[in-house]
């Protein structure tokens, strides 16, 4: 017997852009994100830009973290080598939970259209207070690969085996149950 097809669950997603040059009227790659988050279904809970300044985006994403209505946080820049580039270091002290899988499957992705020239990118992801968060490189082209590659499906209920929607309600589980 089949089972009932599972609903599409739209998701709240909030996009920071960071930057020291642009603007909403210029942010191609926030702009990206925008435009496939909102096609999938899904919701477009805030976008902002913040400069290439570590306590300005770990402030950002710590706050958005911690509003019920956003359930995932999406970065684009500061993730590659130059002295500005610092999105990796402001987020990953912030990470419960590292997903290392993010950054390796985005680098599978990304070499297949680039080549070695995936590894100027420190992409990374992880879970900061029950809330995904994922850091991608400032470029339209990596957006793009990201989201139609790795989060597209993943932030899809409909998506099987599994999916990052159908984990959501226990992200926080070791909260609740007092531990760490």
């Amino acid at each position: 017997m089949a089972s009932e097809p599972r609903p599409f669950i739209p998701v709240r997603i909030a996009v920071l852009t960071v930057s020291d040059t642009r603007t909403l009227a210029d942010d191609r790659s926030g702009q990206t994100l925008a435009d496939r988050i909102t096609e999938a279904g899904h919701v477009l809970a805030l976008r902002h830009i913040v400069t290439d300044d570590k306590d300005k985006i770990r402030q950002c994403v710590a706050a958005w973290s911690r509003d019920p209505d956003i359930d995932v946080i999406i970065t684009t820049g500061g993730t590659g080598f130059t002295g500005r580039d610092v999105t990796p270091e402001a987020l990953e002290p912030l990470f419960e939970k590292r997903m290392d899988g993010f950054s390796e499957v985005f680098h599978r992705i990304s070499y297949d259209k680039i080549g070695t020239s995936t590894i100027q990118s420190r992409a990374t992801g992880g879970v900061v207070n029950a809330t995904f968060v994922f850091a991608l490189p400032g470029s339209p082209g990596a957006c793009r690969d990201a989201w139609d590659g790795i989060l597209k499906p993943q932030l899809d209920y409909r998506h099987m085996p599994c999916n990052f929607v159908e984990i959501m309600p226990r992200l926080d589980e070791h909260l609740r149950r007092g531990g760490k």
